[in-house]
């Protein structure tokens, strides 16, 4: 199969979890054989042609001068370039600024759309942003030939609003291995004695009721917060909570230090809203974290009945005051073969050719 890749901004991975997939399934889909096409933005640190027989296509990203209107213009020059190439298939990670250039995407080839997360429903979108990202996500729904939702919340979502199916392909993740406790000294923190929260510091990620609940408990074990800080709500965040417990270490992207972080910690708290399987969340679980984490379908669907589930500052403080991280051994021990297990790059990647290989063959006499 000719395959192309859109939706990211390129790999190697230099930014996140779309990028990280996309280079492991780009990787795995050459291995086997195939001819696959990642669109990298110009900028991208890596400017060769070809990265371990992956296909390399940059296209002008505007995004660093104009900010994200730049992402519309970038999928679009991608999906511009595609119509010159003969894809069989074309895989959209995400929609929210292509599918609007659904019009221009190539007719003979397959278009398989990730849905991600229920984009619209983050608040730091002003209404009229919340509405059009609803209808982007309605053209993405109508104008694909199949969906991958990458969690059950999802994928019951899509049937509801729109009546469609979507195939459920989880995020992947590996396990931690040789954790080692010389990262502690770096931040100041000895191993069980400290608790973390580590996300984008918006209201949908709770972090505001995690500290509330924290205050209450009038536990004084130190909490490190980890994520960008120097926005408008961290700065509400660092003004509301002052306690000397809580420290603000802004983004960390030394994967081997978060997972050391992670697997020494005694409570880990994960307050994500916002659907999709979070790519935090399996790293998590795959560092053997003890997960805290609040209580909807989207962190249920992932972890069952292997954390403990919080919907309020009052259920925060409870669980602080009364469940200890080695009585709970067996959760952890249970996350971690869901990685092993369901949750491993070798599977997803796998989930994913067997969903090409079904729709090639399904779709491949249409005009």
């Amino acid at each position: 199969m000719k395959i192309a890749i859109l939706g990211t901004r390129g790999v190697p991975n230099h930014y996140g979890g779309f990028e990280q997939f996309a280079e492991f399934f780009s990787i795995f889909l050459a291995e086997k054989g195939h001819e696959v096409y990642v669109y990298n933005s110009h900028n991208h640190p890596y400017q060769e042609k070809t990265f371990k027989g992956v296909h390399l296509i940059h296209c002008y990203d505007p995004e660093f001068k104009i900010g994200t209107a730049g992402q519309f213009i970038y999928d679009l020059n991608c999906i511009l370039d595609s119509r010159k190439r003969n894809f069989d298939i074309i895989l959209q990670l995400g929609y929210t600024s292509n599918s609007i250039w659904h019009f221009l995407v190539p007719k003979k080839a397959i278009i398989i759309t990730n849905m991600d997360g229920l984009e619209w429903k983050r608040t730091k979108y002003k209404p009229i942003v919340q509405k059009a990202l609803k209808y982007a996500e309605k053209l993405a729904v109508t104008s694909s030939h199949s969906l991958i939702a990458d969690s059950i919340g999802i994928q019951n979502y899509i049937q509801k609003k729109y009546k469609r199916a979507s195939k459920y392909i989880a995020y992947g993740s590996d396990v931690f291995k040789n954790p080692t406790n010389d990262v502690l000294l770096k931040y100041k923190v000895e191993e069980n004695k400290y608790n973390m929260i580590l996300a984008r510091l918006e209201p949908e990620n709770n972090i505001e009721m995690v500290l509330d609940g924290v205050v209450k408990s009038n536990d004084l074990t130190t909490i490190l917060v980890i994520g960008n800080h120097n926005t408008k709500f961290g700065n509400y965040l660092k003004s509301k909570f002052h306690q000397t417990n809580i420290r603000f270490l802004g983004a960390i992207y030394n994967l081997e230090d978060l997972n050391n972080l992670r697997y020494f910690s005694n409570f880990y708290f994960h307050g994500h809203t916002v659907g999709g399987t979070n790519p935090s969340l399996l790293e998590a679980m795959a560092s053997q974290a003890f997960i805290l984490a609040h209580e909807n379908e989207f962190n249920q669907g992932i972890l069952k009945e292997n954390a403990f589930y919080f919907s309020s500052s009052e259920e925060v403080k409870n669980l602080i005051l009364s469940i200890k991280k080695y009585d709970n051994l067996q959760k952890i021990e249970n996350n971690l073969n869901a990685i092993e297990n369901e949750f491993n790059w070798t599977k997803i990647n796998g989930d994913y050719l067997q969903l090409f290989e079904e729709c090639l063959s399904r779709f491949k006499d249409r005009k």
